[in-house]
């Protein structure tokens, strides 16, 4: 077996070797070395082609990101970098030192020095490794962090390196872009030529949020958050706690072991921060900065026993208004800041992303640049606000909501007071003077005069329903309207009080009232005519497209509401004449080397006219005298001040307001509360949460009235130059008074003048009524089944009643006709219960008389009976008879189906009258008492033998004479025999069913 395989071994080596002698073998390799090295160099020059081809395609991409980035030179950087102190300075009006601008994050400066070693470890291992060895970037970093956005990775890993961070931080935006990251990463390469590695650190120390501290503040800076929350300065820090800090700036407000009222998270709201700091630990101990030893005492060390116990936020002296005035200051100079970069403000209004760039820029610049913010606001009366804001005591009812923490999901119940907001605004140049933001900012840093909207309820009408429909002339004080219920598409307003109708009701009237039913029909009347324009005009900023088209919009249903200042803003307009003024706060602002930045410029914009305004201010001014704001007349110091205004109320008494107006300033007041969620399901419990108080001393609206009072005192007080003018507003002319007629608002007539009802209205000229009233119609009239209808040429008079009632042409023309109860239209006011509503259609003529009347008889000393089944009968005539067969006399006539009886012993009947004047046949006839005895010495009767007889002496008993003390004072006889009622009523008409079926008279 072993020399078989042996033979064939030495054949193939002989076969080998021939092949081998013949060259193919070497051929053949020659061949295979030449195609592979080709291919292999092919795919090397592709390779090297592709990758140059792409760093120039990549790198003229990163060229064009960043070409309108400018050169900042080291001095800029340095000043970019290491500036963080709040210095922009903020004075009152009339150069009043308030104190620096205040921030929303706490910071406290330190040098590297002042930090602990464990915290500068914790930070580079678990932020940047490197850090020390690169030149600003990671490019390894930064390809990882490209391939998985351009992968769309689930898994992103950061790129950025401290020096990244801080650029983002100090000199650009937190914009996610390519753009953006372009920048960072050329500023960062910049930066780190500029400064060395300790000096970026220290600055990176300074300026990375860590989150909330134990008062709920958010924190800036190692020094702030060791202060904050371990109650140790930055040296001190232990190693755990340096790990627990150097983990927050990945996700400051999640790892936070405070909510932001400064309370300890519950343990599952700890513990994702408690798993961060094991994981700075992990990296510590990986990249050699701690022992393992040290590494496993962490680990084991109790956190939690360190944080600092919850302690109140300390209160600034005037932190609604520096807040305030650091949002206003942002704005302007956002918008300086853009323009210079040739921006409109328009494309801020329109380019939420543009917008929230140029705002963190303006940020930055605003704690950076030394700025000197001159403000409006008065320090004496905003200082009396303040005070009168935290000691009223009307702030009822307070109410207990659930409330869910938004990070645990706990729920909680919560105390729910009631919030003010007021605002004084003055008229002539739109300066703020003063605010209240709330009760109190420890408890509530909301500030309710310019941030929190609400529905403004009736302080609505004024601006929205009736100066447009003066400006259009449609409407004007004195013009009449119909204060009766209506249905628009399913909606149906309905007046506060009682949800009484009103009736005819003069715009006037109807404003002072506050009724609802009319300022809603005066809007609908005008909505083609899209009156919610005007309300832009005066700078509500909040409408939605829906508003421009809803119905509810009239008495103040707005979508999201309005702000104290926008809503008081737009009163301004009508002390001013028609112009509006927009409210503002900061007069100008310096840098720090007194060069003006901004100054604030006037600009009126013109929405109604004079007169226009004139009217709403008169018609303003009986809110106070004799409407829903009487109140305030009894609050006020100075009664001879001329002030006009308008009470408000939102759906299910939910916000209460107060909004008057006098020659020289604007004040409103507002309470309501800060949610209307009781249940903590995130919907609105109007029902649970409002403001009745069935045991307060004061209603709802005063309670309110009484806070705007109180400020207006205090102010009046301090400024009397500003709050007590002594002129009242002034007629612009075009102005003209005339006597009208209050149901149709023309010109009075002779029937208006003669009903009481003419009364004096001032009007615009323009639209002052020239045309004679014809609404009224003085005459007869009648009443059949309760509708009354004009007395005809044949009506008889004695059954008609004179008076005044609507003219029927006229109900046609203002189209009331349509309404379901035109009675409605009749106010309970005095002179009113003359005016009669007659029927429209003509009452259809059958042309018969009526049937007589039936069931005839005696009751007492009364004649009764029962109306014919005609409709048209108007009336009765009451004839008189002696005996039977006579011709009888009329002795009266009534409407009535009773009748009282002058004499006994007498026949009577009853006819029936109808509406044209035709008269039945008489009635059955009845008899009052026993007629008397035939007379025989009567001609005719004549008996000479008994008309000898001597006659009885006087003081003979006649016994023709009745019973005067019996129920019917004698006998009740039917002419035609005796018998009961029953029988007698049934043998007149003789069908005893058709007799049950009557009314009873």
């Amino acid at each position: 077996m072993a020399n078989k395989r042996s033979e064939k071994k030495h054949k193939w080596l002989e076969k080998s070797l021939e092949l081998w002698n013949q060259g193919r073998i070497q051929k053949y390799v020659r061949m295979s070395y030449d195609v592979t090295w080709n291919v292999i160099l092919f795919f090397l020059i592709i390779g090297l082609i592709g990758i140059f081809f792409a760093g120039g395609v990549g790198a003229g991409y990163f060229a064009s990101l960043v070409k309108d980035e400018p050169i900042r030179s080291q001095a800029e950087m340095k000043k970019q970098i290491y500036n963080y102190e709040e210095t922009t300075l903020v004075y009152f009006d009339d150069n009043k030192y308030l104190g620096k601008l205040s921030s929303d994050i706490y910071r406290e400066e330190v040098t590297i020095q002042q930090v602990s070693k464990h915290l500068l470890n914790a930070i580079i291992a678990t932020e940047d490794e490197y850090f020390y060895e690169h030149q600003g970037v990671v490019p390894k970093a930064i390809l990882r962090a490209l391939f998985q956005e351009v992968t769309n990775s689930s898994t992103k890993s950061g790129g950025s390196t401290l020096t990244q961070q801080l650029i983002k931080n100090q000199i650009l935006t937190n914009e996610v872009s390519f753009e953006r990251k372009a920048k960072e990463i050329l500023l960062a390469l910049r930066l780190e030529k500029f400064f060395d590695k300790d000096e970026i650190l220290e600055a990176y120390l300074n300026v990375v949020p860590f989150g909330r501290d134990s008062s709920g503040r958010n924190i800036a800076g190692v020094q702030s958050a060791a202060q904050g929350i371990f109650g140790v300065d930055a040296k001190d820090l232990n190693l755990p706690q340096a790990a627990f800090i150097a983990g927050l700036p990945q996700s400051p407000f999640y790892y936070t072991p405070f909510k932001n009222s400064g309370e300890l998270k519950s343990q599952e709201g700890i513990e994702p921060g408690l798993r961060r700091m094991k994981i700075v630990l992990e990296r510590m101990y990986e990249t050699g900065m701690i022992t393992k030893e040290e590494y496993e005492n962490a680990l084991n060390y109790d956190i939690t026993k360190d944080f600092s116990e919850p302690t109140p936020l300390p209160v600034h002296q005037y932190p609604y208004l520096t807040f305030e005035i650091e949002e206003r200051a942002r704005e302007i100079l956002a918008g300086i800041l853009a323009e210079k970069d040739g921006y409109t403000k328009e494309d801020l209004e329109t380019n939420d992303e543009l917008r929230d760039q140029y705002m963190i820029i303006a940020d930055r610049d605003l704690r950076q640049n030394g700025y000197k913010i001159h403000t409006t606001i008065d320090k004496e009366i905003y200082d009396e606000f303040q005070k009168i804001a935290k000691e009223y005591d009307q702030y009822k009812p307070t109410h207990t909501i659930i409330e869910v923490d938004p990070e645990t999901g706990e729920r909680q119940p919560k105390e729910l007071p009631v919030q003010a907001g007021a605002i004084l605004i003055e008229n002539s140049t739109g300066k703020i003077i003063a605010f209240v933001g709330g009760r109190d900012f420890e408890s509530n840093e909301l500030n309710h005069a310019t941030y929190t909207m609400r529905p403004n309820g009736s302080t609505m009408k004024p601006l929205l329903d009736y100066a447009p429909a003066f400006e259009m002339g449609v409407y004007q004080p004195g013009t009449p309207i119909p204060d009766v219920k209506f249905n628009y598409y399913g909606w149906t307003p309905s007046n506060y009080v009682e949800y009484r109708e009103y009736g005819l009701t003069s715009a006037r009237e109807a404003l002072a009232k506050s009724h609802n039913i009319s300022a809603a029909r005066v809007y609908l009347d005008i909505l083609h005519e899209r009156p919610a324009e005007y309300l832009k005009q005066m700078g509500f900023t909040s409408l939605t497209e829906g508003d421009m088209e809803n119905a509810s919009m009239s008495i103040g249903g707005l979508t999201e509401g309005v702000t104290v200042e926008e809503n008081v803003n737009a009163y301004v307009t009508f002390a001013n004449y028609g112009k509006f003024m927009d409210a503002y706060m900061i007069e100008k602002i310096e840098s720090k080397d007194g060069e003006v930045v901004y100054q604030h410029e006037t600009e009126p914009v013109e929405v109604f006219s004079p007169q226009t305004s004139y009217l709403v201010l008169d018609m303003m001014r009986d809110v106070l005298e004799y409407g829903t704001a009487t109140y305030a007349n009894y609050v006020l110091n100075h009664k001879n001040v001329d002030w006009a205004g308008k009470t408000g109320t939102s759906q299910e008494l939910m916000d209460t307001w107060f909004v008057a107006t006098n020659p020289n300033v604007t004040i409103g007041s507002w309470m309501g509360y800060d949610t209307y969620d009781a249940n903590g399901d995130g919907k609105a419990d109007p029902g649970t949460i409002n403001l009745k108080c069935h045991s307060c001393e004061l209603s709802y609206s005063n309670r309110n009235i009484r806070f705007w009072g109180l400020l207006v005192n205090a102010a009046s007080e301090i400024r009397p130059d500003l709050m007590i003018p002594d002129e009242r507003f002034k007629n612009p002319g075009g102005i003209v008074r005339t006597s009208i007629c209050e149901v149709s608002g023309l010109l009075a007539s002779e029937a208006c003048q003669e009903a009481g009802l003419v009364k004096s209205e001032i009007f615009n000229a323009k639209y002052a009524p020239t045309k004679r009233d014809y609404s009224l119609i003085k005459g007869n009239y009648v009443t059949i089944d309760d509708q009354i209808y004009a007395a005809l040429d044949q009506t008889p008079e004695e059954f008609t009643e004179e008076g005044f009632f609507l003219n029927p042409d006229y109900i046609k023309d203002q189209e009331w006709d349509k309404l379901d109860n035109l009675e409605k239209l009749i106010p309970d006011r005095p002179g009113w219960d003359k005016i009669k509503i007659p029927e429209t259609n003509d009452f259809p003529n059958d042309k018969k008389a009526p049937s007589a009347p039936r069931s005839v008889k005696i009751n007492k000393n009364q004649l009764v009976w029962k109306k014919p089944k005609e409709k048209d009968v108007i009336g009765y005539r009451i004839y008189q008879s002696d005996q039977e067969e006579q011709k009888g006399q009329l002795i009266g006539n009534t409407t009535e189906l009773k009748f009282s009886l002058p004499t006994k012993h007498k026949m009577y009947y009853v006819t029936a009258v109808d509406y044209f004047g035709q008269e039945s046949s008489p009635s059955k006839a009845v008899i009052y008492g026993e007629l008397p005895p035939e007379d025989p010495c009567e001609d005719g009767n004549r008996d000479d033998e008994l008309c000898n007889e001597e006659e009885p002496p006087a003081d003979h008993d006649d016994p023709a004479e009745g019973d005067e003390g019996s129920e019917n004072g004698g006998n009740d006889t039917p002419v035609d025999g005796g018998g009961s009622d029953e029988e007698n009523n049934n043998n007149q008409d003789g069908d005893p069913k058709e007799e049950e079926s009557d009314e009873n008279p």
